[in-house]
């Protein structure tokens, strides 16, 4: 895709996004810079300032899978990544994917789940 292009669409993403975030411009634009790119997003705010409704948001605008994840201190990490469950008729064990197996993860208090949760 061109640079023009490119451009087009991102603006085009931003205006969708700022329809439901009014006043959060910056963090729309940064948002849109790390999506653009590749990268991973953490955003870090204070309760009720719509960090959910901002990555519903980009994954609606994008069409785009969303899942939100609430840790807990007793989320273990096969509850984010899945199972290998034994499937007796086939005699076969079939991964059950977790949550983490989508297009935008909505990790919500991570620090609340124990380290190994964490590192997964």
């Amino acid at each position: 895709m061109e640079t023009a292009a490119a451009r087009a669409l991102l603006e085009r993403i931003a205006a969708n996004i700022e329809r439901v975030m009014r006043g959060q411009h910056d963090a729309v634009r940064k948002l849109l810079a790390a999506f653009a790119s590749g990268g991973h997003v953490l955003i870090d705010d204070y309760p009720g300032t719509g960090k959910t409704t901002l990555a519903k948001s980009l994954a609606a605008s994008v069409g785009a899978q969303f899942t939100r994840v609430q840790f807990t201190p007793d989320l273990l990490p096969s509850d984010i990544l899945g199972v290998s469950v034994f499937n007796q008729r086939e005699q076969l064990f079939e991964f059950r994917q977790g949550p983490v197996f989508t297009s935008i993860l909505l990790a919500d208090e991570i620090n609340r789940a124990s380290p190994r949760t964490q590192s997964a």
